[in-house]
């Protein structure tokens, strides 16, 4: 048997759950607030009152005490009550901040509605009052219409994970009516206001120190070594290109609606673009204000570099593949080549046909699968070794090699100056995104003698110790020849970059 029971809510029960829900929400906690302010307020209120007529009765002791029981009632409201009130105030303001920009039309009716004013003023014409008291009005209706039509929008901007610079990629917009009655109209999307300045500031900071003396010894030989601070001038950089420059139209939002807009982006250049918020706008109904409300909705976006192949790619990439193939022959499943018979080789590799066929020995060489492995290295240059363009020149073929041989049957990995080896591309491109030439650090600072680019050189050759790898080794570097380790030439392909062009060998 069976037994099937159901639970139903008789509607008491709902509304008092709505209630309880409605109880634990933050709105409920501000009326709270609000009315036990109202209440104590009240309360203070009536003992100043009593106190009066009990002083006007004669009755000193009484008079002092109730007047000062309000006046402690008083107090505690103001100190516990109206700054909470006030900083939910503040907070709503800052969530519904508007600013305003006065167009072309608005700028025109104003000057008409000067103009009848004066008039009206000069004639004593009760018409020409009429109609300044009207289009008055109408600017002041305009301006509230406006508010209502952006408050409570709510707004959301979805944007790709993955972004190469040059290609377009589409972003979505997603705007929300949560309002059960109002409609919104005419709504602009567009991006927060920006810093006009984009020049370098400069700012001071603190930072600890040690006091020394004598200065001109070894830190073991000074006599007084103390704590200190000191103030450092540090250069402000201006803040990350913006996402977008343009607008998004929705010309009409039903109340309790949602509505999508895709949105085309493309970046010129690598890096990161960052915006600090968005702006919902309007210039309804009237369009005399455009009326913009902010957004606190920050959104960054990595920009991979350019994987358009360039022309080095075209010229590097057969003789890469050439020396790759020639490193990795030996023994496995995959027929690499049928060549003479050497010494050296096994009988059991011997083909027949061929030997039959050219009337000398031949022989079977195949490729080793289990060691197909590439390592792209991309050697960052010191700041001067070569030309902006060309360093830009550089990412994108670094990035172009890795998005290339990601695609092929091989295990890759990638090693960028300053960071361990990685064997996820789109980490690599990350990295590759934000890059910068290195800066030569103090002397004495991780300084190896003999490599080029100044003092404090990283040499990410000798550290992750390529040539141990078993990989095939494809190096981008800006180093002359000579200084690099012998040890790397027979598994590596070395593209030399230069300021007009990238070489191979």
């Amino acid at each position: 048997m069976v037994s099937i029971s159901t639970n139903s809510m008789s509607p008491n029960q709902a509304a008092g759950g709505r209630v309880a829900l409605w109880l634990q929400s933050a709105s409920a906690e501000v009326w709270i607030k609000f009315l036990l302010a109202l209440l104590g307020l009240g309360l203070a209120f009536g003992a100043a009152l009593f106190s009066t007529a009990l002083g006007e009765a004669g009755r000193v002791w009484a008079s002092v005490i109730l007047a000062s029981l309000a006046l402690l009632m008083a107090a505690f409201v103001g100190l516990v009550t109206v700054p909470y009130l006030a900083r939910r105030v503040a907070i709503e303001r800052l969530r519904q901040s508007f600013h305003y920009e006065v167009t072309k039309a608005g700028v025109v009716y104003v000057l008409v509605t000067l103009v009848i004013g004066i008039a009206a003023l000069n004639t004593g014409n009760n018409l020409l009052y009429i109609v300044v008291a009207a289009m008055l009005a109408a600017i002041l209706v305009s301006g509230l219409v406006s508010a209502l039509v952006l408050r409570s929008l709510e707004l959301d901007v979805r944007l790709p994970e993955h972004v190469f610079a040059r290609r377009p990629v589409m972003g979505r917009i997603n705007l929300r009516n949560p309002r059960r009655f109002l409609p919104s109209f005419s709504i602009r999307v567009v991006p927060a206001r920006r810093e006009k300045d984009k020049k370098v500031r400069k700012r001071w900071r603190w930072e600890p120190t040690t006091f020394a003396f004598p200065l001109n010894r070894a830190p073991e030989n000074q006599w007084v070594r103390l704590r200190d601070w000191r103030v450092r001038r540090l250069e402000v950089e201006p803040p990350a290109p913006g996402i977008f420059d343009g607008m998004i139209y929705f010309p009409y939002l039903p109340p309790g609606a949602h509505l999508t807009a895709d949105l085309e982006l493309l970046f010129d250049r690598r890096g990161r673009y960052r915006e600090k918020g968005f702006g919902v706008a309007t210039r309804f109904p009237f369009a005399f204000l455009t009326k913009t409300r902010d957004v606190a909705l920050e959104r960054e976006v990595l920009v991979y570099p350019e994987i358009e192949p360039p022309d080095e790619l075209f010229e590097i990439l057969p003789l890469v593949r050439g020396e790759w193939e020639s490193f990795v022959r030996g023994r496995g499943s995959d027929l690499y080549r049928i060549r003479e018979y050497m010494p050296e080789d096994s009988a059991r590799h011997v083909d027949w046909k061929a030997t039959a066929k050219s009337g000398s020995l031949k022989v079977r060489e195949f490729s080793r699968e289990d060691e197909r492995k590439l390592c792209v290295v991309f050697d960052n240059p010191s700041a001067g070794m070569i030309s902006a363009p060309a360093y830009e020149r550089a990412v994108n073929l670094a990035a172009s090699l890795a998005w290339h041989f990601s695609s092929q049957d091989a295990e890759v990995s990638f090693v960028v100056s300053g960071h361990g080896r990685i064997t996820d591309l789109h980490e690599f491109l990350a990295r590759l995104a934000v890059i910068e030439p290195l800066q030569d650090s103090p002397p004495g600072r991780g300084h190896q003698a003999g490599l080029p680019g100044g003092p404090g050189r990283e040499d990410v050759l000798r550290t992750i110790n390529l040539g141990s790898t078993g990989e095939y080794n494809v190096v981008l570097t800006a180093r002359p020849r000579g200084s690099l380790p012998t040890a790397l030439w027979d598994c590596s392909y070395f593209v030399f970059l230069r300021d007009d062009s990238a070489s191979g060998a």
